[in-house]
């Protein structure tokens, strides 16, 4: 019987007899998305060779091997649009960067591939719709190649207030990659987790409050998340009118960037254009010490601080700061709810799909009947959800523009003014805890100011800054609406300076860390 070669940039699991497996990413799959872009337009590879290669690698580390299951579903299609694009790039025909470029998508976005989208639901298990997304009809413009589907918190974890970041009833759990008993954060576990292992070039995830940014921030890798608007909302799985957004996840900023020149519909374009190493020059930086963390992630921002401070930036401390309103974190917890169940039910009402559900109703009686959707933790947010009234309630239109405001106006926007400063930067998050279905996520005492950005809809990016005992950390930097590209051009000079991202080890648990061995074992 006749063996295939090894496609050109696959990597290998190596065993020996004294050594655990090594999944560490090996030769092309292991470069950057424009390093990779850069091997396709000189004709070093081939986008069928770069395909097969991330092909070979789900299977030996997403499906066997650690079994990280973050990759949910595979395009048949994927190896049929690498060829197209060799073709285009052999004709001198490449469409851009992107060309013969394989991404994944969360599984919340629809493609019209053969895919189902699912938000990770059974509810949704042949909800194959056959349209794109815009941003997907952007990146295919440009001839990237739909690999697949990103596993996530099933519906985008909007369904429990007990939920476990990184579950669906239909992928299972993701886990991360750095060290495999830890939570690999959400909605977008799956697109953080698969690019931070080398599962493609570039993911996009989607965020309404922190689905972005914490599983960017805690895989070490980057995650943009765009001022709400820059890229179109149409098509993927909702949950918030006025908070959702899509945005890049990848290994570089410079990576976002080409991501966001082929995904933004606003018309907006430039974003690789506008990145500059030394744009920090004579930059005011708002630095929000009073979201700065624990002494371990204080130690990680302040070595950012100093490659800012050293790149010409002057630094602000911002020692303090309380949402304006009585009721800030509860309001803006119902405008999620009450948004959530008009647009679900808008989505599932007009789904082209072969769904049995068309009401977020209907949904909840549909998981009530179905054991494994149950199986982990109960549907309290999607209760609570569905008891709220219609988008014309003046007490939903009273609290949406209320916590906009203290965001926005009164927080961003405030603080920038107030100090005089041109971005704001903090920790991204907090270290990540251990995955625990028993008691749901049970996260530290957060770090960060994320949700600000969030709430208002403003720009967002996180940059990697090193480890703690081999478990990342990310740096933040956020900014008022519209200032997208000086966001990432900001995160591009930062990276640059520090390049700070760390490869994924693969650990079990903490007691494999090189630095915790022997404190973790007992003394003499």
């Amino acid at each position: 019987m006749a063996c295939s070669p090894t496609p050109p940039g696959a990597s290998q699991t190596v065993t020996t007899d004294s050594a655990a497996p090594d999944y560490r990413a090996t030769d092309l799959v292991a470069r950057t998305l424009p390093d990779l872009s850069d091997a396709l337009l000189s004709g070093e590879t081939s986008s069928q060779a770069l395909t097969q290669a991330y092909l070979d690698r789900i299977e030996a580390v997403d499906r066997t091997g650690p079994r990280l299951q973050s990759v949910l579903a595979l395009n048949p299609d994927a190896l049929a649009q690498a060829q197209a694009a060799d073709a285009r790039h052999a004709s001198g025909a490449a469409r851009g960067p992107l060309d013969g470029v394989p991404v994944l998508l969360k599984d919340n976005i629809e493609t019209r591939d053969p895919v189902a989208t699912t938000a990770g639901s059974y509810a949704l298990a042949d909800n194959v719709t056959g349209r794109d997304s815009p941003l997907v009809a952007g990146l295919r413009a440009q001839g990237a190649v739909i690999l697949g589907k990103t596993n996530l918190s099933q519906w985008a974890n909007f369904r429990s207030e007990n939920s476990v970041s990184g579950w669906s009833a239909l992928g299972g759990q993701v886990r991360n990659p750095h060290m495999l008993d830890r939570s690999p954060c959400g909605s977008s576990s799956g697109s953080g987790a698969a690019i931070a292992a080398s599962l493609a070039a570039g993911a996009v995830g989607t965020e309404t409050n922190g689905s972005i940014i914490c599983p960017a921030q805690v895989n070490g890798i980057v995650g943009f998340k765009p001022t709400v608007g820059v890229i179109a909302q149409e098509y993927i799985v909702p949950i918030s009118s006025s908070q959702d957004t899509a945005g890049p996840m990848t290994k570089t900023v410079r990576g976002a960037a080409l991501m966001m020149d082929a995904m933004a519909t606003d018309g907006s374009a430039g974003y690789t254009a506008a990145l500059d190493a030394d744009c920090l020059q004579g930059v005011r930086v708002g630095v929000l010490r009073f979201a700065q963390g624990n002494e371990d992630i204080q130690s990680r921002f302040n070595a950012g601080l100093d490659a800012m401070e050293a790149a010409g930036a002057e630094l602000v401390a911002i020692e303090d700061f309380t949402p304006e309103g009585d009721n800030f974190w509860g309001d803006s917890y119902a405008v999620l709810q009450w948004e959530f169940k008009a647009t679900l039910d808008d989505y599932l009402a007009n789904s082209p799909g072969d769904i049995p559900v068309r009401s977020l109703e209907a949904l909840i009686a549909f998981n009530q009947a179905e054991p494994r959707e149950m199986a982990v933790f109960d549907q309290s947010i999607m209760d609570m959800s569905q008891a709220r009234s219609g988008l014309d309630d003046p007490d939903y239109l009273a609290a949406r523009d209320t916590v906009r405001r203290a965001a926005g106006e009164r927080g961003i926007d405030a603080l920038m003014a107030d100090y005089d400063v041109d971005i704001l930067v903090s920790p991204s998050g907090p270290l990540s805890s251990r995955v625990d279905p028993i008691n749901g996520d049970t996260w530290p005492d957060w770090a960060g100011a994320g949700y600000l950005a969030a709430i208002a809809g403003y720009p967002h990016v996180t940059v990697p800054m090193g480890t703690v005992h081999a478990v990342p950390l990310g740096f933040s930097i956020m900014g008022t609406a519209g200032q997208d590209k000086q966001v990432l051009s900001y995160a591009y000079a930062l990276e640059q300076a520090t390049q700070a991202r760390a490869e994924p080890g693969y650990l079990p648990d903490a007691y494999a860390a090189e630095d915790l061995k022997a404190a973790l074992e007992p003394g003499r």
